[in-house]
Parts: structure tokens; sequence; C-alpha cells
């Protein structure tokens, strides 16, 4: 009978597809709609501070609607799928032998407060889960309330992201390379500060790690 009653609920209150809509498989991504993710080619994207950075895709389609929804729209289960998209790239690289201590990039305490949570923390759990490395939320900070990036151009993003982050170095895992994760990388400022904030403490062995690049580069 017990079992009756929760297959009911299961039923009545099945999950659909935050992109398709179907509720065949009562996930929040059905396994259609993650295979028609498109990944970038297995390359460095671009460089920062002599920092290689990579892209995972390209920000557009579902792949846009994924990151909106998690960061915007509290579609929190979004995390695990990309994180998962994120980790199907990363095991293509030359990395496997390496160990990380995974670092998200950080928001500003106030604005983390009226979100509730900072999104690409989940993904960066989620990340540890497939990949087994260490994640560290206190290594580096966000002091700063800057202003959206997506209104500013390169030299504006720069100026908005100045002195944004302080680094504290005796939070760091030691003997573990510092991979940083974003959601999306346009101009590379975030990661640019964020590596000059580490590099100022002498922090050097970093990479980093975007799910989504608006152009291929």
């Amino acid at each position: 009978m017990k079992d009756l009653f929760i297959g009911l609920l299961d039923w009545i209150y099945k999950k659909k597809c935050y992109f398709c809509k179907s509720s065949k498989e009562s996930v929040k991504m059905c396994s259609k709609c993650f295979d028609e993710l498109e990944f970038l080619p297995v390359k460095i994207n671009r460089h920062v501070n002599n920092t290689e950075i990579y892209c995972a895709g390209v920000y557009d389609k579902n792949l846009q609607k994924m990151i909106r929804g998690l960061k915007y729209h509290r579609q929190k289960d979004l995390a695990y799928y990309q994180a998962k998209f994120m980790w199907q790239y990363w095991q293509k690289l030359d990395f496997l032998e390496d160990d990380f201590q995974i670092v998200p990039v950080p928001i500003f305490p106030k604005r983390q407060k009226q979100r509730k949570y900072n999104h690409m923390e989940l993904v960066a759990i989620e990340f540890a889960k497939l990949s087994g490395y260490e994640v560290n939320f206190s290594l580096i900070k966000r002091i700063k309330d800057t202003k959206p990036q997506y209104k500013l151009n390169k030299v504006q993003r720069m100026m908005n992201l100045s002195n944004a982050f302080e680094v504290y170095p005796q939070n760091i895992i030691q003997n573990k390379k510092i991979l940083i994760i974003d959601d999306i990388c346009t101009t590379g400022s975030t990661f640019e500060e964020m590596v000059k904030a580490f590099n100022n403490v002498g922090i050097c062995d970093i990479t980093c790690f975007a799910t989504t690049t608006p152009w291929e580069g």
C-alpha cells in the first residue's frame, strides 16, 4: 500500500524537462535535450596573465537557457547538468592526472543574500562529485559590489572588476592546483582579475574553465 502511495505521488508530481517539457524521464533535463548540447573544439580558448582558459560550449540555445534558469530562475537542479556538461568536456583535456581545488567565481555577499545562493557554488559541488576534486569556497572573496558585466565593454569591465577580489592564502588546500570555474567567459575579465589577485600573493598554478562563451575564439 505504501509503495502504491509513493508511486502515485511520483506520478502526480512528475518532473518535466525544463527544455522540452517532456515528463517521460521525470528529470529536469531529459537525455535527449542533454545530448543535443554542443561542445566546442577541445583546445585552449584564450589566455589571461599566462593562464589558460577553456570553454566547453557556446552561450546559445539550451546552454543559454540552462545557465539563465540556474542563475536567475532558481532552477537549482540544473547545476548537475551544467557540471555534467563541463565534466564531459574536461575529460577530453590533458588534466586527468592532476589534482585540483575547484574555486567557483564568488559573488558579492549582498547579491548572494538576495539570490539566496551562488549558482557557481552549486555547479562546483556537482563538478566535485564527478571529478573527485575538492571545492574551496574560502580561498577568494568578492569584496566589491560590481555592476553586471554584460552591460559593459572591455575597458569598463576591467575598471568594474579592479580590486574586486581578495585572496586568503591561509585557506589554500596544499599541493593542489587551482581550477577557477564560471558560467560565461565573454572577454575573460573576471578570470583575469581573479588570476591577478592570486598572482599577487604568489599563487600561480591556475587553470580557468567556463561552461560557455558567446563565441568560439
